[in-house]
């Protein structure tokens, strides 16, 4: 297989071209011939004119690449080694929703030819490639797993907004179904993974890495949290703390936050969903994700008691929210925390403004029904900090108290202003 794509006999295929699949696709389309396939026509629209959806690339980024994107899936017939990119969400239970992976897996099954291979790249739960998705293939082509397809996984490890840690420098982990596979999809990533690839000795092992690295950001940053509601009792800064902490050379630095995306936010829920089918229930995952989803009413709570400790009364107090995306310097808003954050101050009764230079009103307005302002609407009783954008950072004591009905609250979640606030008053995670 590797030696045919590179000698250009073999087409690769991308299946889902969001945050994750285009990086992927443009990569390999330096190197090789490559499909890129998305469900939405529009957005293949966009990419043909050389720009991201996600607001990740730019312009350049695709040029002198060898890549044929399309909406049809009639298309992706002539491809042999198709990669799999589609994203892995949780529904209102916060049980993993499956449905674009498994409809992706359809699509890919019905192209799917003798001597063809998949790999997956969406997060799942151990064992979800083989036990889910490759009964459908095989459904789906009439073909036999391993006998006339092989299979592999590779989870994604793209970092949304982080210009230094980008696709091709991050070790990429790979596996394969047998020992012959798993050599030509590791070899099919080192054309483009710069950085290396770590050969997992199974499908299951490297689903079951790719899981634990969230899931153990997310019970650092839980544990983060905890402190700093700690902290807020004892009238002690968490950042403060933290710096002190830090100075020994084995102390992990992880602070305190909203934790929301399609990632850190998520991943656990596919590990404690898949633990409890074994009859294990993750006592520390879960209550970790207790902890990090009930931030929003924690913050806003704290907010609200500052407004009533200095006499403001609630039904007049107006507040603007800094940043709705779920990260700092990206566009995506999916499972925003912030939105818990302004749902509680707005069930308090107060008037919220939210500006974000990154996020589409479109999106805000269709995904969570609110109204993003195109300008600051002074005066405000309380400023929320909730994303450290670059265009955020610069703002200083005497930009807020030109915009706030003293004495205002400043409630600053990613400590940007730390040691900045003397006049008003200041609180932190």
């Amino acid at each position: 297989m590797y030696t045919e794509l590179i000698e250009g006999k073999n087409k690769l295929a991308v299946i889902g071209l969001g945050y994750v699949g285009l990086p992927i696709a443009l990569e390999f389309a330096r190197k090789i011939q490559v499909i890129g396939f998305d469900i939405k026509p529009s957005r293949i629209d966009l990419m043909k004119r050389k720009i991201d959806p996600s607001n990740e690339l730019q312009s350049e980024d695709f040029e002198n690449c060898n890549i044929h994107f399309t909406a049809n899936k009639d298309e992706l017939h002539d491809a042999n080694f198709f990669v799999v990119a589609v994203p892995t969400p949780i529904d209102e239970h916060k049980k993993p929703d499956l449905f674009p992976l498994l409809s992706a897996t359809a699509t890919v099954g019905k192209a799917l030819k003798k001597g063809d291979y998949v790999v997956y790249e969406s997060t799942v739960y151990p064992g979800c490639t083989e036990e889910d998705c490759i009964p459908i293939l095989e459904k789906e082509s009439g073909l036999s797993y391993m006998k006339d397809f092989k299979v592999g996984f590779s989870p994604e490890r793209i970092n949304p907004g982080d210009k230094n840690h980008t696709l091709t420098k991050i070790m990429k982990v790979t596996s394969g179904c047998d020992a012959e596979s798993a050599e030509e999809i590791a070899k099919t990533y080192e054309l483009i993974i710069t950085a290396g690839v770590h050969r997992a000795s199974s499908i299951k092992v490297a689903e079951a890495a790719k899981i634990i690295e969230n899931t153990q950001r997310d019970i650092n940053i839980a544990f983060m949290n905890e402190l700093s509601m700690i902290f807020t009792k004892m009238g002690i800064n968490t950042y403060e703390v933290l710096e002190a902490a830090g100075t020994k050379w084995n102390f992990l630095k992880f602070y305190p936050g909203l934790v929301g995306g399609h990632c850190i936010g998520v991943d656990p829920y596919y590990l404690t969903y898949k633990s409890a089918r074994y009859g294990h229930h993750a006592q520390i995952i879960n209550a970790g994700r207790s902890i990090n989803d009930g931030m929003g009413e924690h913050v806003a709570r704290e907010i609200v008691q500052k407004l009533v400790s200095v006499g403001k009364e609630l039904k007049h107090s107006r507040v603007l929210v800094m940043g709705i995306t779920f990260k700092e310097n990206v566009s995506d808003i999916r499972n925003s925390k912030v939105v818990d954050v302004i749902k509680e101050l707005k069930g308090f009764g107060l008037q919220v403004d939210v500006i974000d230079p990154h996020a589409s009103p479109d999106e805000v307005k269709e995904e969570y029904g609110l109204e993003l302002s195109s300008t600051v609407n002074p005066r405000y009783d309380a400023i929320v900090a909730a994303v450290s954008h670059d265009e955020f950072l610069t703002k200083d004591e005497k930009y807020f108290r030109g915009i706030v009905h003293e004495p205002a609250i400043i409630a600053d979640l990613k400590g940007i202003y730390r040691d900045k606030i003397k006049h008003l008053v200041y609180w932190s995670l």
